[in-house]
């Protein structure tokens, strides 16, 4: 707006032609004295459009009045040698284009352009309009930058430095020059070069992967049978959807406000970390080892199915090629561009079991855990996270969050064992023989006590337990796994 208001108060002319010799003629004959125009003008207009068709835009500068009128007439009028301003024509195209054309709007939602339109065709429309409307022909502009290499100059053919569209789309697909597109902050010059775009394919395929994860896990899942309601499914569950649902509400603000590069990174973080690097890790367990209609497995998949739904529209817009082929693998018959927003991302309620707060308490501390297996896997001290144990001893309140999931902290660490501890129990010395690593954490209040476990291992669920083969008849399987084999609702999960 401060731009718009800026260019008209500071034009230097309000007029529609420039005194140059070349451009676009304004082809009217105009009395000497009374300055009006010839009363014929209409059909003069006709004569002189057939003669520019004919030999071209030179036809009308080589025309003199007498070549039009009789000669009683001609000596009375002199021929107009402006040209139009050179934006006059684009800046008509609401005329031209927009009120000819019943499936298009008047005013426009959007005029997109450079930045350097301000001075041309965004100032021409709008005053064209004014004149001719009383209104402007657009309800918004929205002005870009210019593609720079990578060493930041201006692409051109001299500097052999351009890189054509149709080439990106054969390497790398349209839907990867649209991600760079949405990547990138379009307000200023946007630099493209083959390291971005590589760069860029690799956040396409952590996208396009997720969605390829939540699909393969969908395979036997019925949304008019196993869809649970809201209140029954598991604590981790509800709040993927929940987080789903925050993550939504942002994408929708950024994309009414064009902030395309915000889009980009909610919807890469969302799959990196929420999805990718937490969520889907800890629910594979679930997936793989309970029955097919266990009741945690299927609160598992109902909130996939919401992800899924709402992700295929976030990306529409920018991936929209992958988008179409995701919704005809949920098997919607119409397209993802004739829906709306997924409006089934429930929030949260406030008597949940654990809050969306507590919930990021514990990826902190899951973070922290990962770090520390890392260093285990490098020493090669473990293999598997499932090869160590975690204890966590944390300060009164973070020990409250991590207590109330109990037993199930092991499947959120994605270890055989986690127990959380008061951090008045943690000791400071180290057992060598044990192969202890206990550590000060940057979350203030919390230590760690990583370790490997020698213990047996369940050729079923992959942990180190120690009840693995209690049933004779299964000398390779946990008990928890008997139980998951043996009924038809498996062990009973409330967290994860």
């Amino acid at each position: 707006y401060s731009r718009i208001k800026s260019m008209l108060t500071n034009r230097p002319d309000w007029c529609i032609s420039r005194q140059r010799t070349w451009g676009v003629p304004i082809p009217l004959l105009v009395h000497k004295q009374t300055q009006e125009l010839h009363p014929d003008t209409l059909a003069l207009l006709e004569r002189v459009a057939v003669l520019v068709e004919q030999k071209g835009i030179e036809a009308w500068f080589d025309l003199q009045p007498e070549d039009l009128l009789p000669a009683d007439q001609a000596m009375h009028y002199a021929k107009i040698t402006d040209t139009l301003d050179v934006w006059f024509d684009s800046g008509v195209t609401h005329f031209s284009v927009l009120q000819t054309n019943k499936h298009l709007a008047f005013p426009a939602d959007l005029y997109l352009e450079g930045s350097d339109q301000h001075r041309g065709w965004f100032q021409s429309s709008l005053l064209t309009s004014l004149a001719m409307y009383n209104q402007a022909p657009y309800k918004e502009v929205l002005t870009h930058g210019f593609t720079v290499d990578e060493q930041g100059r201006k692409m051109s053919k001299s500097l052999g430095n351009t890189v054509s569209p149709q080439q990106i789309i054969q390497q790398f697909g349209a839907d990867i020059l649209r991600l760079w597109v949405s990547a990138t902050d379009f307000t200023q010059e946007m630099t493209l070069s083959d390291e971005i775009l590589k760069r860029t394919t690799d956040t396409y395929r952590r996208i396009r992967n997720t969605a390829r994860f939540l699909l393969a896990n969908l395979h036997d899942f019925k949304v008019d049978e196993h869809l649970l309601p809201h209140d029954q499914l598991l604590s981790l569950d509800a709040w993927i959807i929940h987080a789903a649902g925050q993550t939504q509400k942002a994408i929708i603000e950024n994309y009414h406000h064009y902030k395309f590069a915000a889009v980009y990174q909610h919807i890469h973080l969302f799959c990196a970390r929420d999805l990718g690097g937490f969520y889907l890790d800890i629910i594979k367990d679930r997936q793989y080892t309970l029955p097919a209609n266990a009741k945690a497995r299927r609160s598992a998949q109902t909130a996939m199915y919401h992800c899924l739904q709402a992700l295929t529209r976030w990306i529409a817009p920018i991936l929209s090629f992958t988008a179409e082929e995701i919704w005809e693998h949920t098997g919607k018959n119409t397209s993802v561009f004739l829906d709306q927003w997924y409006d089934q991302l429930f929030p949260l309620p406030p008597h949940a079991p654990v809050s969306a707060a507590e919930w990021e308490r514990i990826i902190a501390v899951r973070d922290l855990v990962n770090q520390q297996l890392e260093q285990l896997r490098k020493q090669r001290i473990i293999g598997a996270s499932l090869h160590a144990e975690v204890i966590v001893y944390a300060e009164a309140d973070l020990y409250d969050v991590l207590h109330k999931v109990g037993h199930e902290l092991r499947f959120i660490l994605l270890t055989s064992k986690a127990e959380a501890r008061l951090l008045t129990e943690a000791t400071e010395k180290k057992s060598a023989d044990q192969m202890v690593t206990q550590m000060a954490t940057t979350i203030e209040g919390i230590k760690l006590l990583v370790r490997p476990l020698d213990l047996p291992k369940c050729q079923r669920c992959w942990h180190l337990v120690e009840d693995v083969g209690h049933d004779p008849a299964h000398p390779d399987i946990c008990t928890r796994c008997m139980t998951n084999i043996s009924d038809t609702q498996g062990e009973r999960r409330y967290y994860a």
